[in-house]
């Protein structure tokens, strides 16, 4: 290895010693990531390799890492992610894709009601969602996918993971489902998806809260029952509809 990129050189400066390791060192943590991604391209273009290391974990998983990756993948240079715990871990970490918080689905449901669901749920999720897949029901998962979470949405797809023909490969669900339409996969397949975007939700019309509860007290509820009812309602937060229940007369 010609490189260790590490969110702290000094300790991981102290494990390479171990080994009798004295490779080149960089400092790579969560101030630094983003300035530190075209020197590192820099590097690989030039022919050397690259390995980052994180302090107490797996990079890009509650850990610097994940703008790295994209930058590195997006210059077209391979990342390739020593074996995690399971293929969700050795996945994410690879992907390019947020991973402080994920949602692992597993193997989604082959039809009905429950596919339905766990693909809508998938969908809305803001976080990013790992899938388990088979090689033959890849490019359904893909087309249903793409159907539900419109136009534009990300994911790779990662096979035979820490295997001789391990692949990443990132696109839209459409350019995906397109790609394994013509090559048809084999191997164990992990699923990552990008989540929804965040959406502000428009503010609540307070005047219309307002005639609800007032309502709600005329026919003769509590006020701590209208506060109850609106919150479940509206979604609202309890303390901001308890505020404006507790101001009418």
């Amino acid at each position: 290895m010609d490189v260790v990129a590490a969110e702290d050189t000094r300790r991981s400066r102290t494990l390479l010693q171990h080994i009798g390791a004295t490779p080149r060192m960089l400092a790579v943590h969560a101030h630094s990531e983003a300035s530190q991604a075209e020197p590192i391209l820099a590097l690989l273009h030039a022919g050397q390799s690259v390995a980052l290391v994180t302090d107490a974990g797996t990079p890009g998983i509650s850990d610097p890492g994940a703008r790295l990756v994209a930058a590195v993948r997006a210059g077209g240079c391979p990342v390739v992610p020593i074996p995690g715990a399971s293929a969700v871990a050795t996945a994410l970490s690879a992907s390019g894709l947020p991973a402080d918080r994920y949602l692992f689905l597993g193997f989604p449901a082959r039809k009905g009601r429950q596919r339905a669901e766990e693909l809508a749920r998938a969908a809305s999720e803001q976080w990013t969602v790992v899938f388990y897949e088979a090689p033959p029901r890849l490019v359904a998962l893909l087309r249903d996918l793409d159907e539900v979470c419109g136009p534009g949405r990300r994911a790779v797809v990662a096979r035979e993971l820490t295997k001789l023909h391990e692949e990443f490969r990132a696109g839209t669900l459409e350019e995906l489902s397109a790609w394994y339409t013509e090559h048809p996969p084999k191997g164990e397949i992990t699923l990552v998806l990008e989540g929804a975007p965040v959406t502000s939700a428009a503010p609540p019309d307070q005047e219309a809260l307002r005639a609800q509860a007032a309502a709600l007290l005329a026919e003769g509820l509590t006020r701590k029952d209208v506060v109850r009812r609106l919150t479940e309602s509206t979604g609202l937060g309890r303390n901001e509809v308890y505020r404006l229940v507790m101001e009418l007369p």
